[in-house]
């Protein structure tokens, strides 16, 4: 990465040269971000995880100091205090370059419902860019931003990825604070990333991640969490009635990477995505629409007739306002009804890859006929938040001459099983897990990667980390077992460095593979090479007596191989 300032002044050159200040609501002056990247070059040294990397906000996530619209200026204020998603960016070394337009009240999928203008595609700007977070979108793709924030409800830290051909992750509800964001339909906001490409979008949602004290938005992980796809993974695929929507150019790229997955030994299940579909259609067709109501309806009731309030967003929201209790309260139990189905449907499958969207009308299209454009855009995406699913959008090439993309969704807090197989589609290395919590163990023979009983692991969701050794405190001896095993022994004298592999694993699975540990191995604190501890495979004393010692090998694999 380039120097902060260096990075900076590149940053601000590139601005200039795309002119497209419908991006931003509030730019900070170029002299005032490169005195924060100045005073970041003089922390050389600490570790800031993303030291330089450059942020656009979504101007409806609180940055302290700066203005907070939510695309209408009569609803501005200035916080105090950083959403917690910002703060968490900017204390590991992130410099906010300012807030970008939206659809008003992120309100939309399309990028033209905004006082502040219309914001045009990066590369083809008789075309949307998708909404609502439009300008975090085109900040990323114009190269100005390394990353950007947005929020999604509906699709909006999708749709914009996939018409810009970036990447989009938007994680679990709940994983990343919404504290410090003005709600568009509170149970089912989150705030996303946009990203150049996988890995860097991957280490800006690691940093985000985490419960907040006090926001009631933030939930933990499951102890029994899924860290890693099965192996092999399972993916679940839409029949051909659920690709109806895309044109036949579409269809073929879609095709074009469930190959590519099955090339890389995924096995592909074919389902039937209706129920899916019927789901989305209770964000804005059923009474969940009152949710936008309970956010800003009190808001938009007095400045209905205000020149900044788009009357698209407008008629949305104050449409809602008569919704009885029952409605909601009948739809909110057939939701639960969509999330059985969901999971029945997703039953043994890792995952479900979809298309983010469908088409990519032009700005005169959406203003046409505004609400069926938007809605055609949220085809695949809009049931995602409604069933508490995670997703990550990345490119899949050009249809029609336009960009692609498609989308891995998976179940709650199973983001990082969608970032590996994202990852299979991007033709890129599974990053390092860094969203998953889970317990690292270190394991020595059989349950190696290619070794007899690594099913065990794989079967329970861990997720590879590393090869490496032990420090030089161990001896090990070969046991006789059924399948053969190695027995690790610490030492005072005479030992070396061991070979190892370390895994990720929940909690739960940890503790089943303790239930289930059979005599004479034994699980207990191992030390790294590298001074770390973690829990590792051992052997009772009493079972290393009169076994070879296989010590001199190095470790297992190179003793079998001899």
């Amino acid at each position: 990465m380039h120097a902060p300032v260096e990075r900076v002044r590149a940053a601000y050159s590139r601005l200039r040269e795309a002119d497209r200040p419908e991006v931003w609501i509030h730019l900070r002056p170029e002299e005032d971000v490169v005195a924060l990247a100045e005073q970041l070059e003089g922390r050389a040294g600490e570790d800031l995880p993303l030291a330089g990397t450059l942020v656009a906000v979504k101007d409806n996530i609180d940055v302290a100091g700066l203005p907070t619209t939510a695309g209408h200026p009569d609803f501005v204020y200035t916080p105090q205090e950083s959403a917690p998603a910002v703060r968490r960016l900017v204390e590991a070394g992130a410099l906010v370059l300012g807030k970008t337009n939206l659809d008003q009240f992120a309100t939309g999928l399309v990028g033209t419902r905004s006082p502040y203008g219309q914001v045009r595609h990066a590369f083809r700007p008789e075309r949307v860019s998708g909404g609502s977070s439009s300008g975090s979108a085109v900040a990323v793709a114009l190269g100005v931003a390394d990353i950007a924030l947005g929020t999604d409800t509906a699709g909006s830290g999708r749709v914009p990825a996939a018409l810009h051909g970036i990447v989009g992750l938007k994680p679990t509800l709940g994983l990343v604070p919404t504290d410090g964001v003005v709600p568009a339909a509170r149970p089912y906001d989150c705030v996303t990333v946009f990203a150049p490409d996988l890995a860097t979008g991957e280490r800006a949602m690691a940093v985000m991640a985490g419960p907040e004290p006090g926001d009631p938005s933030s939930r933990e992980a499951p102890s029994d969490l899924r860290l890693a796809p099965s192996v092999p993974a399972q993916v679940a695929v839409p029949g051909a009635d659920g690709l109806a929507p895309l044109s036949d150019s579409e269809r073929e790229l879609f095709h074009r990477a469930v190959d590519n997955l099955a090339r890389s030994g995924a096995i592909v299940t074919e389902v039937d995505i209706a129920p899916l579909l019927e789901a989305a259609r209770l964000l804005y067709d059923g009474a969940l629409v009152a949710e936008r109501h309970a956010a800003v309806g009190a808001f938009l009731d007095k400045h209905r007739d205000a020149p900044g309030t788009d009357p698209t967003v407008a008629g949305i929201v104050l449409d809602a306002e008569g919704i009885p209790a029952a409605a909601l309260a009948v739809d909110q139990a057939r939701l639960a009804e969509y999330r059985v189905v969901a999971e029945r449907l997703l039953h043994g499958c890792d995952a479900l890859l979809l298309p983010t969207t469908v088409g990519h009308p032009t700005r005169a299209e959406v203003d046409a006929d505004p609400v069926v454009a938007n809605s055609r855009l949220g085809t695949y995406t809009n049931f995602v938040n409604l069933l508490d699913m995670a997703a990550v959008a990345v490119p899949a090439g050009q249809a029609d001459g336009l960009e692609f993309g498609v989308s891995v969704v998976t179940r709650a807090f199973e983001d990082q099983v969608g970032l590996d197989l994202a990852a299979v589609l991007t033709g890129g290395e599974p990053g390092p897990g860094l969203l998953a919590p889970g317990v690292e163990l270190a394991v020595f023979g059989a349950h190696l990667r290619g070794q007899p009983l690594g099913h065990q692991l794989t079967g329970r969701g861990a997720r590879f980390l590393r090869a490496t050794e032990t420090s030089a405190d161990y001896r090990m001896v070969a046991l006789p077992t059924t399948p053969p095993k190695p027995g690790l022994q610490r030492v005072t004298e005479d030992g070396r460095r061991l070979a190892c592999e370390v895994w990720r694993l929940s909690p739960a699975a940890l503790g089943s593979f303790l239930a289930e540990l059979p005599a004479p191995m034994s699980l207990g604190a191992v030390t790294l090479a590298d001074g770390s501890t973690v829990v590792g495979f051992g052997c009772e004393a009493s079972a290393a007596e009169g076994a070879p010692d296989i010590t001199a090998h190095g470790g297992w694999v190179a003793y079998l191989g001899s």
